[in-house]
């Protein structure tokens, strides 16, 4: 389908014209590829066979001796989600995916092998080779950018002067943080290699003076979070973890975060969605976890993650929900703060 874009481009497959030529009477009614074929540069046999199969799945149809897109089609080439996800599916899942059952049987991310020998695709993200790493970044941006527009007035509220940013990744919600508050300070917690795509962010948008950066891997549990901070930010961080990584992790937060200091965790939780269809996607984006990105985490349901958050020694101040696409904001605080 990428090669057949209806991009305009004369004799390429696209949405019919009004006054196109019309069949001649006695004229065969099958449509035939060549014209496709030679704008995709791809032989006519295996346009055909594409074309036929995109007619039963809904993509083309046929109409006066011409294939011509059905709106399935135009979206699965121009809407945004859409590319993001069959993006993500094509070039981070499709060949790990053949390993699912021994990921499941083992805990272990399978068919993560098919990129590299990483205990977790997070290790391995900065080595990714393209397209996979640009479908990895895109499908994870995608669906947390688009929160952040309803979250910063929530955050900043309460006015912090100093943020953590933990699982940083390549510095878009502290580059937003920094736009949005010209006293903020921000420092971003994450793997060395991901530090370095935010560092290379942050410095193009001219905010470096108020950024700092704090390598560190917070699957060892010897790892400290810093202490010291007004607020402390996880944006899809956690399901990145199991249940005991996810206690372990925000036990340690607990631990740094002051009195009058508030914990927020973005993530998006299958059972809080509008619609059966973002459920359906987010119980699917499990399967990713379990195959590909480290073997034991999810997309988790909100009453297993906030059973997570309780067992952590934090009580849950507020829930703000259908922010962006899909998630929930959740406003953490150490069951002593009563500030």
């Amino acid at each position: 389908m990428d090669r057949l874009r209806p991009d305009g481009v004369p004799g390429r497959l696209r949405p019919a014209r009004p006054g196109h030529p019309r069949r001649a009477r006695g004229q065969p009614r099958r449509p035939q590829p060549p014209e496709a074929a030679d704008a995709a540069q791809l032989p006519i046999y295996g346009t055909r066979v594409l074309l036929e199969a995109g007619l039963g799945i809904g993509v083309v149809k046929e109409s006066e001796g011409r294939y011509q897109l059905t709106k399935i089609g135009v979206f699965l080439l121009r809407d945004p989600m859409t590319r993001a996800n069959m993006d993500f599916t094509r070039d981070v899942n499709y060949l790990g995916m053949a390993s699912l059952g021994e990921a499941v049987a083992t805990g272990t991310p399978a068919g993560l092998k098919v990129f590299g020998e990483w205990r977790t695709v997070y290790e391995g993200l900065a080595q990714l080779p393209e397209p996979i790493r640009r479908s990895w970044f895109g499908f994870d941006h995608f669906y947390s950018d688009g929160a952040f527009a309803s979250t910063l007035p929530l955050v900043f509220r309460r006015k912090p002067r100093r943020l953590l940013d933990i699982g940083g990744n390549t510095g878009k919600w502290a580059r937003a943080c920094l736009r949005h508050d010209p006293e903020v300070e921000v420092t971003l917690m994450d793997l060395p290699g991901q530090l370095r795509n935010a560092e290379e962010l942050l410095r193009g948008a001219g905010l470096l003076d108020r950024v700092r950066f704090h390598p560190a891997d917070l699957l060892d549990p010897a790892t400290v979070v810093p202490p010291g901070f007004d607020a402390i930010w996880m944006s899809q961080f956690l399901d990145c973890f199991s249940e005991a990584e996810i206690v372990a992790i925000l036990r340690r937060c607990a631990a740094a975060i002051p009195e009058h200091g508030r914990i927020y965790i973005l993530e998006a939780f299958w059972d809080q969605q509008r619609f059966r269809a973002a459920s359906f996607c987010l119980q699917m984006t499990s399967l990713y976890f379990t195959a590909i990105a480290n073997g034991t985490s999810q997309m988790y349901r909100s009453t297993t993650f906030l059973a997570c958050v309780e067992a952590a020694g934090l009580e849950i101040e507020a829930q703000h929900h259908e922010l962006g696409m899909s998630h929930t904001l959740l406003v953490c605080k150490p069951r002593s703060s009563t500030g």
